[in-house]
């Protein structure tokens, strides 16, 4: 029986166990220059014990940005702070892949350089507000993305993906989840485009098509994982049959030869074994514990072929030693228990290297 502990060949990298540390946004890439520091160095290291570290979301161009001190893969200084990430991370023995996220129309022109406003496939206002250095302010219309634009948008895919590798990444995940620009092209409430890029389920896969084969072609198919969630209404995002245009997606890029595909499951499960049955690769599960953190139950996904892997966000968080708890059965640090804005983990007395 293969079990969460037994090592896995994702791609080219050898991994020592089958768990993933999940991407979360933490807004420490303060500065200018949107360039991770020695602090996201640390916490990295730290939870190296991971198979798979799946980074922040890191924007792949300066109007991909949607939240505060994000940091970026577009520049040459980003590409050498991030070396001292993936630096640390090796040195531990772990594996990393860099999230490349684009909110599209998640985010606000506060947050932009050079006169910059969101971006999306279509002039449709998100509802709700967004958290910026001058408080919370409500979503604006983004601009809708012309042809050539989306083809330029494809292009700062790849160059990300390109610098990623230069940074020392091992690969990195596309975030096609969550309701940003990948997402965005893929759903009806914000995808009303007529063109070759929307109204029909082939025109709007064909976005997340493009990028994915475009990441590929850039830097190896095996570095290349991809990020979905049917059906999640976050970010004001409706999806109410959801199956049809995912099944198409996975149909299209089945042939890519990807290093995974990874799943932020939803209330609907149902979807969940049809979408592993389709998928002829590395099946990453998130599972849907919503409002409780994925626990040691989740171990079980595995055992029974649901997974080949599994991805653990806020209890990695709390436990940056999560695969030796996981191994012994506990104990475990309560995520709910600390403070969490911006990875502060003074709270955890028993994990004596961890840094605020």
């Amino acid at each position: 029986m293969t079990t969460a502990f037994d090592p896995i060949a994702l791609g080219g990298t050898r991994l020592a166990n089958r768990l993933v540390m999940a991407p979360m946004t933490r807004s420490r890439a303060h500065g200018p220059g949107a360039e991770p520091t020695e602090l996201m160095a640390t916490y990295y290291a730290q939870r190296a014990a991971a198979g798979l570290i799946v980074t922040e979301g890191i924007q792949p161009s300066p109007v991909g940005q949607g939240y505060p001190d994000t940091p970026g893969l577009h520049t040459p200084g980003q590409v050498r702070a991030w070396r001292t990430v993936t630096d640390a991370v090796h040195r531990e023995g772990g594996a990393i892949f860099a999230q490349l996220m684009h909110t599209g129309r998640i985010g606000h022109p506060s947050l932009l350089p050079d006169g910059l406003v969101p971006v999306g496939p279509s002039a449709v206002t998100a509802e709700g507000r967004v958290f910026t250095h001058e408080g919370p302010k409500e979503f604006v219309t983004p601009k809708e993305l012309s042809e050539a634009e989306i083809r330029q948008t494809v292009a700062d895919f790849a160059d990300a993906a390109r610098n990623a590798v230069a940074a020392g990444f091992d690969g990195v995940e596309l975030h096609g989840a969550n309701g940003y620009l990948i997402h965005q092209f893929l759903a009806p409430n914000t995808n009303h485009r007529t063109d070759g890029w929307g109204g029909t389920t082939e025109g709007r896969i064909r976005f997340a098509v493009e990028v994915v084969t475009a990441v590929a072609e850039a830097i190896g198919g095996d570095r290349v994982g991809l990020r979905i969630s049917p059906g999640n209404q976050f970010n004001d995002i409706s999806e109410d049959a959801p199956d049809e245009i995912y099944l198409a997606l996975l149909d299209r890029l089945a042939g890519l030869d990807l290093a995974y595909l990874h799943l932020m499951e939803g209330p609907n499960r149902d979807l969940t074994p049809r979408l592993r049955k389709s998928w002829p690769g590395t099946f990453v599960l998130n599972p849907f514990t919503y409002p409780d953190a994925t626990g040691p139950d989740a171990l079980g996904l595995i055992e029974d072929g649901s997974a080949d892997m599994v991805a653990y966000g806020a209890l990695f968080l709390a436990n940056p030693d999560l695969p030796r708890r996981l191994a012994s059965g506990g104990p475990f640090n309560d995520p709910d228990k600390a403070t969490f804005y911006g990875g502060d983990h003074r709270g955890y007395t028993d994990y004596p290297t961890l840094t605020a």
